[in-house]
C-alpha cells in the first residue's frame, strides 16, 4: 500500500465533507501510481473532477504516452494527492506578550487531502467523451463549448480516461490547532498584515478553527 501522510489529532479535518470541499476548490493535484517493484512511483500533476462523493469517484484524462498507464497495468491502486492554501509562519509570529520572539518555532500552515482508490482506465469513446463533458461543465460552466464526441472524435484516440473509485480519504488541515486561541489569533492578524500569496486562505482556515 502507498505510504500516507502523518495526521495528528489537532490537524485532522472535521469531516470527509470538508475534505472534499477543499479538493473541489483546488481541482489540481498529483496522481500517484506505485506500480509494482519500482524504485519510485509514477507521479502525474493533473487536473481532475470529483464526479461524486457518495460513492466517492474522481475522473480525469491524460495523454496516451504518459508513463502512468504502465504503472496502472501493474497495480490499479492509486493516490490522488491535493495540497494548497499554504503560508509560511515565521518564528517571531509564534511569540506573544512577554515571550521571546527569537525562541518561536517557525512552521508552515497548509491543507492536504489524499484520496486512495482503485483506478479503471477508460478507452471507450463514449465513456471518454463523458469524462471530458464532466470536466468542461465543471471548469467552463455555461460555456459555449462543442461536444467532445462530435467535435474531437478523431483526437480521442490520443488520450485515455481514468475513473478512481475512492475508498479511503485522509485530510489534514494544519493551521495551529496545537496552540491556544490567543496564539492563533496573533498569527491570523500577522497573516492579514503580510497579505502575501496564500495568506488570506490560510488566515480563513485559522479563523475557522477558532469558530
Amino acid at each position: 500500500m502507498l505510504g500516507r501522510m502523518l495526521i495528528r489529532p489537532h490537524d485532522a479535518a472535521p469531516s470527509d465533507g470538508a475534505a472534499f470541499d477543499f479538493v473541489e476548490s483546488q481541482g489540481f493535484g498529483h496522481l500517484v501510481a506505485a506500480g509494482r517493484g519500482r524504485d519510485v512511483a509514477v507521479v502525474v500533476p493533473t487536473q481532475f473532477v470529483v464526479a461524486s462523493r457518495h460513492p466517492a469517484e474522481v475522473v480525469l484524462h491524460l495523454a496516451g504516452p504518459n508513463p502512468v498507464w504502465t504503472a496502472l497495468a501493474e497495480n490499479a491502486r492509486v493516490l490522488m494527492s491535493v495540497a494548497g492554501e499554504w503560508a509560511y509562519v515565521p518564528s517571531a509570529w509564534k511569540a506573544i506578550g512577554d515571550e521571546d520572539p527569537r525562541r518561536g518555532i517557525p512552521t508552515t500552515y497548509y491543507a492536504a487531502v489524499q484520496l486512495a482508490g482503485t483506478a479503471t482506465v477508460i478507452d471507450d469513446p463514449d465513456a471518454l467523451a463523458a469524462i471530458l463533458r464532466r470536466q468542461l461543465s465543471t471548469y467552463e460552466p455555461g460555456g459555449d463549448w462543442a461536444d467532445p464526441l462530435d467535435a474531437h472524435r478523431p483526437k480521442l484516440g490520443a488520450i485515455r480516461g481514468i475513473r478512481i473509485a475512492v475508498d479511503d480519504v485522509r485530510a489534514k488541515f494544519k493551521y495551529g490547532g496545537n496552540v491556544d486561541a490567543q496564539h492563533r489569533r496573533a498569527v491570523a492578524q500577522r497573516l492579514a498584515e503580510r497579505d502575501g500569496p496564500g495568506d488570506a486562505a490560510a488566515r480563513r482556515r485559522v479563523l475557522d478553527s477558532l469558530a
